[in-house]
């Protein structure tokens, strides 16, 4: 037997690449319905609409992050609040990714949702002058002051779900440690 103590130079496990699948798999649906609204939806216009008026396709450029908070800001600063952070948190995320054991498979493929969905928005900032394409509406009747939810879409769907997903998970794994 050597003289190693137990776990010491043993080579860290790698994490799977296979979620990796998913962060791309967001991106191109992001894209791809973005380039879909664009090419035949007016800007400002209902483009479909289903259950009466609950759900529109609707076409909408948004210069700022959610609910339109910073669209006013000079672009320097909104490049830099709303290109490098987000890249610099994507970055972070792919780090704990690559360097942690904690995250459960199921917490790493979450993982790789909040990416897909942030490097899709990021590739609108960067590459499209009027902003990140959103086109999801949904009737909220008047809760919190909202008519209408704020437009959104796929990259911002994924970003919410996987988040909440992460958060629940991490309180259910906490509990479980804790018992």
């Amino acid at each position: 037997m050597s003289g190693t103590t137990k776990g010491k130079n043993m080579p860290k496990p790698r994490a799977p690449l296979a979620p990796f699948a998913l962060t791309l798999a967001i991106i191109v649906l992001d894209q791809a319905s973005k380039a879909i609204v664009v090419a035949f939806v007016a800007p400002g216009t209902v483009g479909f609409s289903a259950l009466g008026d609950f759900f529109w396709i609707v076409r909408q450029q948004n210069l700022g992050m959610a609910f339109s908070l910073l669209d006013n800001l000079p672009p320097p600063w909104r490049a830099l609040l709303l290109i490098a952070f987000p890249l610099l948190l994507v970055a972070a995320v792919l780090a704990f990714y690559f360097k942690s054991r904690e995250p459960t498979a199921f917490q790493r493929w979450i993982l790789c949702g909040i990416v897909g969905g942030g490097i899709g928005n990021v590739i609108d900032r960067i590459f499209r002058a009027e902003g990140v394409v959103d086109f999801l509406s949904f009737k909220f009747y008047g809760l919190f002051g909202y008519q209408r939810w704020p437009t959104f879409n796929v990259a911002d769907s994924s970003v919410v779900v996987c988040a909440l997903l992460l958060v629940i998970s991490t309180i259910v794994i906490d509990s479980r440690r804790n018992k």
